[in-house]
């Protein structure tokens, strides 16, 4: 794998016209491995449904991801289920546990906001990048037992081997690592919750800069067509 420094600096995330669509990305650097980095007690305890947040998730920020996500045919129920919910269901049955500071960060505040998030290692992405729906038959791994999701229809997060992110499970092979130093977020929403996702954002990498990371908005450009 190549260094950090050896990749350029993001520049913009290519989105194809998709409806309803509203989605924001940055990208963080962390002073230190996330391996040297262990989560505080006050993060920790936003972990828990019941702790005190500046945003709050409701039952109608959860119809309208769902409604976001079928339109080009996923259907987000059952194990699909967009991953803001699965983690309520951790929570409510007290399994949410803390795995590392970055993606401790990202889960609080998908928890809360209700709004599904993808935390990728930057450094094992290999751009170009860009956002669209895969092609029918589409999967990858998402765990390291080497279970898999369908893709169809749903909308992805893309590098230059395929898919690798989305609103419901993110791809094994980009997920963070006690060695990962720069991580991209992605915040998916609706057009309708666009102000919800900017606050949810702003939330975020105001907790990142408290533990000590720097964050860059990234932005996005409609994808050329082939």
């Amino acid at each position: 794998m190549e260094s950090a420094s050896a990749d350029p600096p993001l520049e913009r995330v290519a989105v194809e016209p998709y409806p309803e669509l509203a989605v924001e990305l940055f990208e963080t650097v962390f002073p230190e491995p996330l391996g040297n980095l262990p989560s505080p007690p006050h993060l920790k305890e936003l972990l828990s449904l019941e702790a005190e947040a500046p945003l709050k998730r409701s039952e109608d920020i959860r119809l309208r991801i769902r409604n976001m996500l079928r339109a080009r045919g996923y259907k987000p129920t059952g194990r699909g289920k967009p991953a803001s919910e699965y983690l309520v269901r951790e929570a409510s049955n007290g399994a949410l546990r803390s795995i590392n500071l970055a993606v401790d960060v990202c889960n609080a505040v998908s928890l809360h906001s209700g709004l599904p998030i993808s935390l990728v290692d930057r450094d094992r992405l290999r751009p170009p990048l860009k956002i669209a729906v895969p092609p029918s038959g589409s999967s990858y791994v998402f765990n390291p037992a080497g279970q898999e999701i369908r893709l169809d229809g749903l909308l992805c997060l893309h590098d230059a081997e395929g898919p690798c992110a989305n609103a419901v499970k993110d791809s094994q092979r980009t997920k963070t690592s006690e060695g990962t130093t720069r991580t991209l977020t992605v915040v998916w929403a609706s057009e309708d919750l666009s102000e919800h996702l900017r606050a949810t954002v702003e939330w975020y990498r105001s907790l990142l800069a408290e533990f000590g990371a720097t964050t860059r908005p990234i932005p996005t450009a409609p994808l050329a067509p082939p």
